[in-house]
């Protein structure tokens, strides 16, 4: 059914899924790079929901794609979210990305659907016009998320999108970035989206040599990570968590749940069960 794209963002109501109580108000993601094995993203995914993960997510690759990942943890799955962030618009068309949803029988009510600019600019001007037009592809219950790093894109998002998935931010930059969201939200007389943020995390010996491996790859990755690591300026090897204990994983969660409305674990960790179940239990919200 073709939608109006205008309804849902200038309808000033909370979504259903922003809704907590007070039991509910720790929501915690967990995401992976695409691409596991099959089987082993259906594990992944069932034990997530068993641990009471709110949501589990896939990135996306040249080579893996994130819908595909997606399709293996709803296979898996009753209740749990499921994330892609994101889907570059350079390699994706949105009518694309509408038939690949529907091709997987992904679970529209079920799916945050991340896209990004990719290598396109301008930035603003691109997403809109996806968002416009996912909105009109897609039915009302799917989710549209806008990738952000900076002021302006975090509030394009909190003009126009359900959500916000910043990336690579301490707390307190988290913080500050979803306040811009919620004043672009307000301005546009609507209710703010969710912000959530990947949060990496590196557990067991050598965890803080993974984190900063990590961070270093990403600083240069593009120039948009460059200045956004420019503008932060912060030590290489902070923008993360990386624990031998549970009890510290948890401690260092609790700075960004007070930051974001929904903090996503990004696992570091090698891809075999041992090696990410050992990330997935250290930031577990209820761990049996």
């Amino acid at each position: 059914m073709v939608r109006d794209p205008r309804q849902r963002a200038a309808t000033p109501v909370t979504p259903h899924y922003l809704v907590m109580t007070a039991s509910e108000s720790a929501h915690r993601g967990l995401g992976v790079t695409a691409g596991l094995d099959a089987g082993l993203a259906r594990e992944l995914a069932n034990r997530c929901e068993q641990l009471g993960y709110q949501s589990v997510w896939s990135n996306d690759e040249p080579a893996a794609g994130g819908l595909d990942t997606l399709a293996e943890f709803a296979a898996a799955t009753q209740k749990i979210q499921l994330g892609v962030g994101v889907l570059p618009l350079h390699r994706y068309q949105p009518a694309e990305i509408a038939a690949e949803v529907e091709r997987l029988g992904i679970d529209p009510a079920r799916l945050w659907l991340g896209i990004g600019s990719g290598a396109l600019s301008p930035q603003i001007d691109v997403l809109r016009r996806a968002v416009a037009e996912l909105r009109t592809l897609l039915p009302e219950t799917t989710r549209v998320v806008v990738a952000a790093m900076r002021p302006r894109l975090c509030g394009l998002g909190g003009a126009i999108a359900d959500g916000v998935l910043l990336n690579w931010m301490p707390p307190g930059q988290a913080a500050e970035a979803r306040q811009w969201v919620r004043e672009a939200a307000a301005k546009h007389g609507r209710a703010a989206p969710v912000v959530a943020s990947y949060v990496r995390v590196a557990f067991g010996p050598k965890a803080s040599l993974r984190l900063r491996e990590e961070e270093v790859f990403y600083r240069t990755i593009n120039e948009g990570h460059r200045k956004h690591f420019a503008a932060m300026d912060v030590p290489v090897g902070s923008v993360g968590i990386a624990a031998s204990q549970r009890s510290d994983v948890v401690d260092a969660l609790a700075p960004y749940h007070s930051a974001l409305d929904l903090p996503i674990v990004r696992v570091l960790a090698d891809v075999d069960p041992d090696s990410l179940n050992s990330v997935v239990d250290a930031a577990a919200p209820h761990l049996s």
